[in-house]
């Protein structure tokens, strides 16, 4: 592909207003080889010699070698790398070796488990191992198979769900696998973060202590996308000590990243064009150039709305091309979901509009092109879709198409700051008091607690054991620790991938069929009366939330808007966990209890993102605690605030929300995990504060590393509002979408006078 060839047919269009603020390009890369200290065994290696595999990359050989000595190892290498042989050759020679050994691969999603298996068979069946020694276990696979998957499979490849619900909870039948368990392979390691990775660190302690029970001691490799904490991630994930390797040999072809920011519409509020209509024509005139492309959004709702957009502009256009385009996301049939894989990959699609469930490693071929409808969140997840274009060595393109908020515009303005930068934290928090009693639970289900367990659970686990015995859930007898048989099967209650294990069914009541499921966590902001609901492009209005089914009752709708929730909340702090002075600013990191309502919502226009209405909403709190940082005011900040006469609440609102925005930047995390209050006078401590709390129960670690990173925090929310260029605040720098207040009060310029101030600048 000529890549500078499409970008000046993009600047030649009607519409195009200098939209490309920057391009980087990124040359192409020699691969970097290295050979193994004793060779593979013949047959392995004719294997890889037959697929094009050898010879092997640099880190290929390494991982090879430090697993040869029986260290753990994480591997964080960039897409495509071929960090899948860093896992597969070690199990596969070790297995090779004896009849008994076995290995169990853990990958995030059910899709990713059934491609891998597909290239786990086409490297090593039928020559090195029976097409039936490689299996996937997960909630697909049928009843009359599982058996003999049990008694035959020697590499099983599975899902961190289907291995907390369905292989720990029934050991006893897996006795064989748990017995001669050789290698535990995890995966696409820096999706387990926040809720969801504190969960799996828990799923992965009772595994070995099952593992520990049944006499075995497995070797764990992870393999990563690049992040700032690889080891240390592995390590709380896991428990055990870990060897890092993150030097990339593999090759790449070179890349045009453009950063694209949306035109101003209206410059005296900086409102800009819509970043789904900017994202919808770049999509459709790659489309239409026959340019293979994958548009990634950051939401169900948003992936719909792209491809409604992008269906509609192609029919337009008069080009035949509207069929050769599909969604794709989470929540779809598995069948569906297959189907649009293969047609994919097969290059019957020209296109596919997706959210990060396609950021994962399932093979789709090679694509030309990717385009990020907004900021995913991280460098690494940034890094990784754009990754999946030029995963061959030809010439690729990627957009970053900019929203309307702090974050996005910061890397407009400062691109440097993105391609410069160093990778985020990944963060999990194996002691979250809430998410360890759960998982403690299920280990005495599975096999009484006892002392010596402390040592795989970590520090939490006394206080935690203690609190379920106080509440007459575990029962001890002669220093072992059962489950009370009120409980049973407790796994089947704990949904990993949330903090709790309940959902809202989704039903259509013009055909009176289940369309979906949603989390109960998020089921008032996406499943409220008078919400949109998108499902496959249509739209469906919910007429009715049943709280005491969960249930969501909804209808099909021809609207041209969709729904955004509001929010108010309210915090109480319980405990001081550390403080520390930062100039002349007393810094806190505490226990907190969070009371926040979804008070209403707003419909926005489809293409334009234009408030078209507002509705109030009466439904109940949530309150849950958590993590948070919160800081002082000084008081000749206040006084020069007072004397400047500039609004005191109003720059504290806008500090909160730029600096809530701006956090992504230094913990791997979603702007929707984390939340804010502010108060010119707090009533558990007389003081005005800013807080900024873990938006989960019992905290995953973001304002913990917040709290430790505040200096660079403040400067960097300081330069996001100095340089927008808006008078009085705009959603680019101190304006939030889910603010319950309506954006009121805001003062952009006390909020810059605040953290001058703290930072010790005039």
């Amino acid at each position: 592909m000529d890549t500078l060839a499409f970008l000046h047919h993009l600047e030649a269009l009607p519409d195009y207003a200098g939209q490309m603020v920057h391009i980087e390009h990124i040359p192409p890369r020699q691969a970097s080889h290295a050979e193994l200290k004793s060779p593979l065994p013949p047959e392995l290696r004719q294997c890889l010699q037959e697929n094009g595999l050898l010879p092997l990359y640099s880190h290929q050989a390494e991982a090879v070698e430090q697993a040869r000595r029986g260290q753990n190892v994480i591997v964080a290498t960039s897409s495509a790398s071929g960090k899948s042989l860093c896992y597969n050759l070690p199990v596969a020679e070790t297995l090779l070796a004896g009849k008994n050994p076995r290995a169990l691969y853990l990958f995030p999603t059910k899709a990713l488990a059934q491609d891998q298996l597909r290239a786990l068979r086409r490297l090593l069946s039928p020559d090195l191992f029976r097409e039936e020694e490689l299996a996937t276990f997960d909630g697909d696979t049928p009843k009359e198979e599982r058996a003999d998957i049990r008694k035959q499979a020697r590499i099983i490849l599975t899902n961190p769900d289907m291995l907390h619900l369905g292989i720990l909870p029934n050991h006893q039948y897996w006795a064989s696998l748990l017995r001669h368990l050789k290698y535990v392979v995890i995966d696409e390691a820096h999706t387990y973060r926040g809720v969801f990775g504190t969960h799996v660190s828990g799923v992965l302690r009772r595994l070995r202590r099952l593992c520990k029970l049944y006499g075995s001691n497995p070797q764990f490799i992870c393999s990563s996308a690049t992040i700032a904490n690889p080891g240390e991630h592995a390590e709380r994930l896991v428990g055990l000590p870990f060897r890092v390797i993150e030097s990339d040999g593999s090759p790449h072809g070179g890349k045009e990243f453009v950063f694209w920011n949306p035109p101003l519409v209206d410059k005296a509020r900086n409102t800009r064009r819509s970043t789904n209509s900017e994202a919808t024509g770049i999509f459709t005139e790659l489309v239409n150039h026959e340019i293979r492309t994958l548009v990634f959004a950051r939401t169900r709702r948003l992936t719909e709305l792209i491809y409604i957009y992008s269906r509609r502009r192609l029919v337009e256009m008069g080009r035949l091309h509207a069929d050769r385009i599909k969604p794709y996301r989470a929540g779809y049939l598995p069948a569906e979901r297959r189907r649009i894989e293969k047609e994919l990959f097969n290059g019957q699609l020209l296109g596919v509009v997706a959210t990060n469930a396609l950021e994962l490693g399932i093979d789709i071929g090679d694509l030309d092109a990717t385009v990020l409808a907004g900021y995913p969140g991280s460098v690494s997840s940034t890094w990784q879709q754009a990754g999946r274009s030029g995963r061959s060595r030809d010439a690729s393109l990627s957009f970053l198409v900019a929203l309307n908020n702090p974050l996005d515009q910061y890397f407009m303005r400062h691109p440097d700051s993105f391609f410069r930068s160093n990778f985020e934290h990944a963060l999990v928090n194996p002691g979250n008091p809430y998410i360890l009693r759960a998982h403690l639970l299920c280990a005495a289900w599975e096999c009484p607690l006892g002392e010596d367990d402390a040592s795989i659970f970590g520090p939490g686990y006394l206080p935690a054991r203690t609190a379920l015995e106080e509440q007459k859930i575990l029962k001890e007898r002669h220093r072992r620790w059962y489950l009370s048989p009120a409980i049973s099967y407790p796994a089947q209650a704990i949904n990993i991938r949330a903090t709790t294990g309940h959902y809202y069914s989704v039903v259509d009541t013009s055909t009176d069929s289940l369309l979906e499921t949603v989390e109960a966590d998020v089921a008032f902001f996406q499943v409220h009366p008078g919400a949109i609901y998108l499902h496959q492009g249509e739209s469906f209005l919910v007429s009715k939330l049943d709280l005491a089914s969960h249930t969501a009752f909804v209808a099909p709708t021809a609207v041209t808007y969709y729904t955004q929730t509001k929010e108010l909340t309210d915090l109480h702090i319980t405990n001081v966990i550390r403080s520390k002075n930062i100039g002349k600013a007393k810094v806190y990191l505490g226990e907190v209890e969070v009371t926040t309502a979804v008070v209403g919502f707003k419909k926005k226009a489809q293409f334009t993102d234009e408030v078209v209405g507002e509705e109030p909403l009466d439904l109940p709190t949530r309150c849950f605690p958590t993590v948070a940082l919160w800081f002082d005011l000084p008081v000749d900040i206040i006084n020069r605030l007072s004397q400047s006469e500039l609004d005191l609440a109003g720059g504290m609102h806008a500090v909160e929300h730029a600096a809530i925005a701006i956090l992504p930047l230094f913990a791997l995390c979603d702007r929707n995990d984390i939340g804010g209050v502010s108060t010119t006078l707090h009533p558990d401590t007389g003081r005005a504060q800013v807080f900024i709390y873990d938006a989960h129960p019992g905290g995953i670690g973001i304002a913990e590393k917040g709290f430790d990173m505040l200096t660079e925090l403040w400067q960097a929310t300081l330069e996001t509002i100095q340089e927008c260029s808006c008078r009085a605040g705009c959603p680019s720098c101190i304006h939030s979408p889910k603010c319950g207040n309506n954006n009121q009060p805001l003062d952009k310029l006390a909020a810059r006078m605040i953290l001058a101030g703290l930072l010790g600048k005039p």
